[in-house]
C-alpha cells in the first residue's frame, strides 16, 4: 500500500457541500488561526442571515440574534482551543439554520454543570439551549461540531 497524501493542507476542507433537498440557502468559509478570523466568521454570517431574511422573509430578530451567538461560540472555542485551521458551514433549511464548524483538534468540547457562580465556561451550555439539536463528533483531520436553530 502507497503513503496516503492528503488532499489539501486542511483535511477536512474537501467535505462535500450538503446536497439534500430543502437547502434554501448554503454558505462556506474556511479560516486560518488569524485574529480576524473570527470577526469574519461573524460578518459572513450576518451576511448569510441577510440573504435568509432577503429570501424567504421568515426570519425573526431572535432567529438572527440566536445563529450569530452560536457562531461566535462556535468558532471562538475552535479558535481558544485549537489554533488550527477551522471550516464555518451554514445550511438555511425550510425549518432550521444549521452552523457546522470543523476544527482539528479530536478533543470534544465539554458541556459542564451548570454553575451559576463559574465565569466563563458557558459557551457550550448557551450553545445547547439555544439549539434544537447539537452533537458533535471527532472526523477523520480533527473535530465537528453541528448545532440547528428553528427559525419559528
Amino acid at each position: 500500500m502507497g503513503e496516503e497524501t492528503p488532499v489539501s493542507d486542511h483535511p477536512f476542507i474537501d467535505v462535500p457541500l450538503p446536497a439534500r433537498p430543502g437547502v434554501l440557502l448554503h454558505r462556506r468559509a474556511d479560516y486560518d488561526n488569524t485574529p480576524d478570523s473570527i470577526g469574519i466568521a461573524r460578518d459572513l454570517t450576518h451576511d448569510f442571515l441577510a440573504d435568509i431574511s432577503r429570501r424567504t422573509g421568515v426570519l425573526s430578530d431572535r432567529t438572527a440574534g440566536d445563529v450569530m451567538l452560536v457562531v461566535s461560540e462556535l468558532i471562538t472555542n475552535a479558535a481558544r482551543h485549537d489554533g488550527g485551521p477551522r471550516l464555518l458551514d451554514l445550511t438555511c433549511t425550510q425549518h432550521e439554520v444549521e452552523v457546522t464548524v470543523w476544527d482539528t483538534s479530536a478533543q470534544l468540547p465539554t458541556r459542564l454543570p451548570r454553575d451559576p457562580h463559574r465565569i466563563g465556561g458557558h459557551g457550550i451550555e448557551i450553545v445547547a439551549a439555544l439549539c434544537s439539536r447539537f452533537r458533535a463528533e471527532r472526523v477523520p483531520g480533527g473535530k465537528r461540531v453541528h448545532a440547528c436553530i428553528p427559525l419559528a
